[in-house]
């Protein structure tokens, strides 16, 4: 897979692939620290495999595509909406634009009290969809989680027990809904990728000559009123975190070269969890900044940890 540079209907236009979803917890602010821990088999171009098994926003993803080349990338996440959106981002960019288009004339042709009320309109539709598996279906599913990502409130993807999205209005004055350029430069990025909803277990179904596993996994809760990890349904829990190592230190033994974030539990206790579960391998402890918390003085540096085997 070759990265992006010169590619167009022009040699003079440059597309960057870069995240289409705000999200919390995505790894733009992290990208420079991540560039230096990259492994050299990734930088020198000797990578064969690349897989991500919680693709999340994508800003991991996007910035490896843009700089280097390999033969091929898996992305998974649990979440459904995710993989129909970059499925549909892949095959029908021009289509999903098209769409988004008419959604941002209507939505900007109302006045303040009529987008909000259009906004909680098309959650409810949203959230009382039928799952389909039409081409039109997921299309327009696509079409309305990014304007629901990009109208809602700090661009959160939350939802509830029940896999609702329940994130309020945002109240934003110039929402940016169609992203064109974004949209084409992420398709571009996503041509080579084959995109599943699976389990990042499954990861290890796809290991295939030099092999590199980016995980970025719901981060475990710093504190009790810090447990923002429902991307999904489902809850990310400390079992599944150590289910996680397991799969680490398995895929480990078989020479995968692999690179993990999360959340550091010393910011504010002695707290050796993954110091523990991670042991032998080596974690560096970095400061990367929270942009998405309800309470803008919240937005500041908080230690992460990354752990490579290599």
């Amino acid at each position: 897979m070759g990265n992006l540079s010169a590619v167009g209907k022009k040699e003079s236009t440059f597309l960057t692939a870069a995240p289409v979803l705000k999200w919390a917890g995505g790894k733009g602010q992290l990208l420079p620290v991540l560039n230096q821990n990259y492994p050299k088999e990734l930088i020198n171009n000797r990578i064969d495999t690349y897989i991500e098994p919680f693709v999340g926003g994508g800003a991991v993803f996007f910035d490896i595509a843009n700089q280097f080349t390999f033969k091929r990338a898996y992305l998974f996440d649990v979440n459904p909406e995710l993989i129909i959106l970059y499925n549909v981002i892949k095959d029908s960019a021009d289509e999903l634009i098209t769409l988004l288009t008419t959604l941002s004339e209507k939505f900007f042709r109302l006045d303040s009290e009529g987008r909000e009320a259009f906004f909680y309109t098309m959650r409810e539709q949203y959230n009382a969809g039928s799952k389909g598996s039409s081409a039109k279906y997921l299309l327009t599913r696509a079409a309305h989680t990014i304007f629901l990502n990009r109208t809602c409130f700090n661009g959160l993807f939350r939802v509830n027990s029940k896999g609702h999205f329940n994130v309020p209005y945002g109240k934003y004055r110039n929402p940016n809904i169609v992203m064109s350029d974004r949209l084409r430069a992420a398709s571009y990025a996503l041509s080579k990728a084959i995109i599943k909803q699976a389990d990042f277990a499954e990861s290890a179904k796809y290991i295939e000559g030099n092999t590199f596993i980016y995980y970025d996994p719901p981060y475990r809760p710093l504190n009790l009123t810090s447990s923002f990890n429902s991307y999904a349904k489902d809850s990310f829990d400390d079992r599944e975190q150590a289910r996680l190592a397991d799969t680490y230190n398995v895929l480990d033994k078989k020479g995968v070269l692999q690179l993990l974030s999360n959340s550091d539990p010393t910011n504010y206790t002695e707290d050796p969890f993954f110091d523990d579960l991670y042991s032998g391998h080596s974690i560096q402890r970095v400061d990367a900044k929270r942009m998405i918390n309800a309470d803008a003085s919240k937005r500041g540096s908080l230690r992460e940890i990354l752990v490579r085997n290599y």
